[in-house]
């Protein structure tokens, strides 16, 4: 679907997607292979009393190898911006609520084995990071659907991160609210761009709350509850995320990037 207009940009965006991908897809079907050694893939029944063993290590350490590939943080980050070569409703439902997450439901799924380690401080740092830089680069984009893409990697960072402090109910929140708001947020990006004659420059815009008043009334409700609105969906699960950020222990870097990046 990346590569479904047949140009050299969709052809580039199409293959950096697909060779990013491998490495997670190798990481999974290694963590997949050496789980057979337990017995049955049913590790929720035992991975409390096995997760201080070192296979039971290296099977956590290669899914959150998988998990973060699957949901683009550094160093595989460059491949979501670059799917936005897909078309608009490809990107509102998978390359921003749907495929993405799956990394992160994933550490949800193995939280337990994921604490344990020193990989929890390490994702913590990265996904940092990441949350910085897309909140960073977005601000020098002209790409409609571009910006879109990259706060979906911001929120993608902040939920890994506050996965990584433990909070994983939290996380889990925090990607349902996200995912609905951002869906709209894309649709409304549609539909501007279908009525712009198919332009995604965001230079070209413009006026458009009188032309299209009941778009931009979605895109306005979408944006604000993702930025964190008070009384709406996004506030919620942010300020939560937030609010536990400054009850734990962290050091003040990631607690620097955790509140810069949200502004």
């Amino acid at each position: 679907l990346v590569i479904y207009f047949q140009n050299v940009k969709s052809y580039n965006a199409g293959m950096l997607t697909a060779l990013s991908n491998r490495i997670g897809d190798v990481a999974l079907l290694l963590a997949i292979a050496w789980m057979l050694n337990y017995g049955s893939w049913n590790y929720i029944f035992y991975l409390d009393m096995m997760k201080n063993n070192i296979e039971m290590m290296t099977i956590g350490g290669l899914v959150m190898l998988a998990a973060m590939t699957k949901s683009a943080q550094i160093p595989f980050s460059s491949w979501l911006p670059a799917a936005m070569a897909a078309p608009t409703p490809v990107s509102a439902l998978v390359h921003s609520s749907t495929l993405v997450t799956a990394g992160v439901y994933l550490l949800i799924r193995f939280n337990d084995v994921l604490m344990n380690w020193w990989m929890a401080q390490f994702l913590l740092l990265v996904s940092g990071l990441t949350m910085f830089m897309a909140g960073l680069g977005a601000n020098f984009e002209f790409d409609l659907k571009k910006i879109i893409a990259l706060s979906t990697l911001s929120q993608l960072g902040l939920m890994m991160s506050i996965l990584s402090m433990g909070f994983y109910k939290l996380a889990f929140f925090h990607l349902l609210t996200h995912a609905l708001f951002k869906a709209l947020l894309f649709m409304c990006a549609g539909s501007i761009i279908h009525n712009m004659k198919n332009s995604q420059d965001i230079r070209m815009m413009g006026s458009l709350s009188m032309s299209m008043p009941l778009t931009c009334s979605c895109f306005n409700v979408a944006n604000l509850a993702l930025c964190g609105m008070p009384f709406l969906a996004g506030f919620y699960s942010k300020d939560l995320i937030l609010e536990m950020v400054m009850l734990s222990y962290v050091n003040v870097f990631s607690f620097f990037l955790f509140f810069f990046s949200t502004g």
